[in-house]
């Protein structure tokens, strides 16, 4: 009996002992998930927080990730080609360790377009404006979205951002060729990158000398490449544009054929104005036409009245030698103040003032010719080059100024004499040295009067020739601008050049009627345009064209009344296609009326 209570008590003991064991065990696992729990909510704290520091917007940390690791990364493009695209992605991120994006796939991921392996031949899209050019590429890698548990957290960006890639952004041409004016235009597509979106440069430079400009896009500081390092290696864009507009561009580098115009401007001076005009409300300037809407005061139209020539001063190379004789000439010539500005000592805002009043502006061949941009309507601009250098090789200034709507009277200016050049041979090939050359070919370049067309961008004997120093002579110099200004065009500087487009001619009819076995008439009439009734347009005409069903080839006919009897060609029993729209001021061409389909 005693063996047996003893027993009994072993085995309480025994069950109690394995309750405490079991009950302290359950304590320690609820406390290691309340610990584990709390180092999740901790942690998700800290990436909020360093969310918060990359931007004022708020954002709930777990939501963004729930809906990461739930439906991944989104995208839809516009554009049929890496040339003309731009995508926009829900939840892109970008390792910062690999230097790469990534496209996280969910059962919930959209992908268009959907080019399987054709995303890489060769890209994607172009991250610049510059078209197809093979250091401007984007692409993505792809990876599962389960694989986020093994990755580091990511820091979510709440801010709308539009990712990019300047071009050159330490020259001025390319700042606002290749970057602001396809920036701002691209950010003008999209309704949601408005001023408070972010712009994120990727291509790896600095901030260059031109940041500032870059500031006035947006109210929040651009982010470079370099910087993204710094708030972790996972950061994912909650809602990001990337690729930018080109229909902004007017000029192609050379890359694949010499330098020129772009082939299919898509842009007139009239866009490039408003953005002008933007800028310079972002940089506190008012345009003395705009005081001449507004009725200034009589101060206003005093310094409305004071016109002035600007003459653009280098100071390291591609000199004026004799800026002063050229600066006294000026004056003389045209009974105007001269004054000069320069990159190099004043800020960039005080010299846009100065250019936004201007009469003329005069300089050198060189990037700062881009502010060309900003001078009035009617203004003229008078660029020089230096010895052989010929200027119809070299013409995104020229192609600027002859935009439709700029209204800019566009001057050149060549040096003939070498005698008035001073070369510099022994300084660094980028600022047209030519000493590490074989003897040959520097003699060569030097016996050399003008410089063949050539490919971008390391031409020595371009180069050699542009950073080249002038003595301008000033007889000749007058006298291709004398010349020059007799056939300027007369510009109203508040008035832009009309180029409202006539409509479709309204019920186009066709009658015809059998004259012998051999002839026959084919009578056209029309209405107007339903626009016409309201412009007052110089001149009105009407373009047609009658096909022959089954014909390659059209006869073309430009008439000045709204019917017309044809007769001539005309055959019996013969259907014939008939086209009819309206033309103003002789070149602004309206859609045509939809087919006409007449039996004789």
């Amino acid at each position: 009996m005693r063996a047996s209570v003893a027993g009994c008590r072993m085995s309480v003991g025994a069950l109690l002992n394995g309750l405490l064991v079991s009950v302290v065990a359950a304590l320690l696992w609820k406390y290691s998930k309340l610990s584990e729990h709390a180092a999740l909510l901790e942690e998700e704290l800290h990436m909020t927080r360093q969310s918060q520091e990359l931007s004022q917007a708020r954002i709930d940390y777990h939501v963004a990730l729930q809906a990461l690791q739930e439906h991944g990364t989104r995208m839809v493009c516009t554009g049929k080609m890496h040339t003309d695209r731009i995508c926009r992605f829900d939840y892109l991120c970008y390792c910062s360790e690999a230097e790469e994006f990534v496209f996280f796939h969910s059962n919930s991921s959209v992908m268009l377009p959907n080019l399987g392996s054709r995303r890489f031949q060769p890209a994607l899209l172009d991250l610049s404006s510059v078209e197809d050019h093979n250091t401007q590429y984007f692409n993505f890698l792809e990876l599962p979205a389960a694989t986020l548990k093994f990755m580091p957290k990511p820091v979510f960006v709440p801010d709308v951002t539009l990712i990019l890639n300047r071009f050159n952004p330490d020259n001025l041409m390319h700042v606002f060729h290749d970057d602001l004016l396809p920036a701002y235009y691209t950010m003008k597509q999209y309704s949601d990158l408005d001023d408070e979106a972010r712009l994120v440069f990727m291509e790896g430079w600095g901030e260059g000398p031109h940041f500032d400009l870059y500031r006035l896009l947006s109210g929040k500081q651009p982010l470079l490449k370099e910087q993204l390092r710094n708030f972790g290696k996972l950061m994912c864009f909650t809602k990001s544009y990337v690729g930018l507009s080109k229909m902004t561009t007017w000029y192609q580098y050379g890359f694949v054929q010499p330098q020129g115009p772009k082939a299919n401007m898509l842009v007139s001076g009239n866009e490039i104005r408003q953005f002008a005009k933007a800028l310079m409300e972002k940089m506190n300037i008012t345009r003395v036409e705009e005081i001449e809407k507004d009725g200034g005061s009589a101060e206003d139209e005093k310094e409305k009245k004071d016109e002035y020539i600007v003459v653009f001063s280098r100071s390291t190379t591609r000199l004026i030698l004799n800026e002063a004789e050229l600066i006294m000439a000026l004056a003389q010539e045209f009974q105007m103040r001269v004054v000069t500005v320069s990159l190099e000592d004043q800020s960039f805002p005080s010299i846009v003032q100065m250019i936004s009043s201007a009469t003329m502006l005069v300089s050198m061949h060189g990037a700062q010719l881009i502010t060309s941009l900003f001078l009035p309507r009617g203004a003229v601009v008078v660029e020089l080059f230096p010895f052989a250098v010929n200027p119809e090789q070299y013409t995104p200034y020229k192609t600027l100024a002859s935009l439709p709507g700029m209204d800019l009277h566009y001057i050149s200016w060549r040096n003939t004499k070498e005698e008035n050049t001073i070369t510099h041979p022994d300084r660094p090939w980028e600022q047209g040295g030519i000493a590490h050359l074989e003897k040959e070919e520097q003699e060569r370049i030097l016996s050399s009067k003008d410089v063949p067309r050539h490919l971008c961008c390391r031409n020595p004997e371009w180069l050699f020739r542009i950073y080249q120093d002038t003595l301008v002579d000033i007889p000749s110099f007058l006298e291709v601008l004398k010349e020059d200004m007799k056939t300027k065009p007369s510009f109203k500087k508040t008035k832009p050049a009309s180029t409202v487009h006539p409509g479709r001619v309204r019920e186009p009819q066709c009658q015809t009627s059998v004259q012998t076995t051999n002839e026959a008439k084919l009578t056209v009439s029309w209405q107007i345009p339903w626009n016409l009734k309201y412009l007052k347009v110089r001149e009105v005409k009407y373009e047609v064209w009658i096909q022959e069903q089954g014909e390659n080839t059209y006869m073309p006919y430009i008439l000045p009344q709204q019917n017309y009897t044809f007769s001539e060609n005309i055959k019996p029993f013969t259907t014939y296609l008939v086209w009819v729209r309206c033309i103003f001021n002789k070149n602004l061409l309206g859609p045509f009326a939809d087919v006409l389909m007449c039996r004789t």
